[in-house]
């Protein structure tokens, strides 16, 4: 036997023909633990690690299979899968390509509903403090639901037994299957755009969980969420629980649940309205009654019974003011005066007018008063102020105090 000298290529290609032409490899089913899980954003392709306590293959999952999954993959996680054993001959590694996966234990459709609950429950979206009040009188009430089945019709019903005034705005959609979300959320956003109701209800009747996958969509979930008008989520029977009751404001067990939440009863109204009615009628009879006695009582008083009373009361005070007015301007117009004669009185006595009328006279030259002998000389005209008059005289002798001088 002669020594072939092979190409690595050769080589791998030969192992890799080996493994896909045993017909045993080409359907395998294997069960595990992810690990090293990567998802290629760009190519879409899956590459992961299954692994139990003693062993590890490298696994691959291509786009077409990924998209099918109704759960992310995750590490960690027991998985069954199905698919065939190959080479990938440009590392020279065997791998296994995966055709199918599922939980271990759990349905996907388990897994992918706890994925995004808590997915968004990290978003805040479930939060009690997002929920908003539902109005206590709409009058206009939003159904997004199918326009064929029971759901819809029980919803009427009782909208029109128990608030007839309220008008029932119906946006029809699917609510199974693949374009039923998209169909859902477009509604609830189209109601609110157009402010066509005052509350929603949104859901259908019950069924398997397949049957009401549409409410545990992303995309119906986050409509809910936006909403600026109050959503109640009636989807399925009392024991079914969707994301959709989550985000709602409201959830109700059953659609005609909704219905009994959405409005309220007429005749409870009617009730009330009774009860108000006849509270306003008997206080408006207390208030006429005490008015009437208030009446009464300002006919009973004085000035019904003897108005010419006020009347000489008024003159009364009318003259005191009278008085006091009189005697405020007497005060100002005498007190004045009375003032003037003290002080010109005052100034009077000061006056050398009255010096003079005692018979003191004073003497005075040309130019100034004389206060001394020295202030003249002999031969000098003098001038004497007496009280009625003035005296000429010509000085021809001075005595200074002790002494005379001629």
């Amino acid at each position: 036997m002669s020594n072939l000298v092979l190409t690595v290529t050769q080589v791998n290609t030969y192992v890799k023909s080996i493994l896909e032409g045993d017909p045993r490899l080409q359907s395998v089913y294997l069960t595990g633990e992810v690990s090293n899980f990567v998802n290629h954003y760009r190519s879409g392709h899956c590459y992961l690690s299954l692994k139990d306590d003693q062993s590890a293959i490298k696994a691959v999952m291509f786009k077409n299979v990924a998209s099918r999954l109704r759960f992310v993959p995750e590490n960690g996680m027991k998985v069954l899968v199905r698919g065939r054993i190959s080479l990938y001959e440009r590392d020279g590694q065997y791998q296994f390509y995966i055709d199918d996966m599922q939980p271990a234990g759990v349905g996907a459709m388990q897994v992918a509903l706890e994925q995004l609950k808590k997915k968004l429950h990290a978003q805040g979206l479930f939060e009690q403090s997002r929920k908003k009040a539902l109005p206590p009188m709409p009058m206009r009430v939003g159904v997004v639901t199918s326009p064929i089945g029971a759901a819809v019709q029980d919803i009427k019903n009782i909208l029109n037994r128990r608030f007839p005034l309220a008008e029932v705005v119906l946006c029809p959609v699917l609510v199974q299957g693949e374009e039923a979300p998209s169909q859902i959320a477009a509604a609830l956003d189209l109601i609110n755009q157009k402010r066509a109701a005052d509350v929603i209800i949104v859901g259908r009747g019950g069924g398997p969980m397949e049957d009401l996958w549409a409410f545990n969509s992303e995309e119906v979930v986050q409509a809910v969420a936006r909403s600026d008008i109050p959503v109640i989520s009636a989807v399925g029977h009392e024991t079914d629980y969707t994301l959709c009751d989550l985000a709602a404001d409201l959830r109700a067990p059953t659609p005609s649940a909704a219905a009994e939440l959405a409005v309220p009863q007429a005749s409870d109204l009617l009730a009330e309205l009774h009860i108000v009615r006849a509270t306003m009628i008997q206080n408006m009879l207390l208030m006429v009654k005490q008015a009437r006695h208030r009446l009464e009582q300002v006919e009973k008083s004085r000035i019904f019974q003897h108005p010419q009373d006020i009347l000489l009361e008024k003159r009364m005070l009318l003259d005191q003011i009278s008085n006091d007015l009189v005697s405020a301007y007497h005060r100002k117009l005498f007190e004045p005066r009375k003032k003037l004669a003290e002080m010109a009185a005052k100034l009077d006595a000061l006056s050398p007018l009255k010096v003079l009328a005692r018979g003191y006279t004073v003497a005075r030259t040309k130019d100034k008063t004389i206060r001394s002998t020295e202030d003249v000389a002999l031969g000098d005209t003098i001038s004497l102020q007496v009280s009625d008059g003035k005296i000429h005289c010509t000085v021809f002798e001075k005595t200074s105090m002790g002494s005379e001088n001629k």
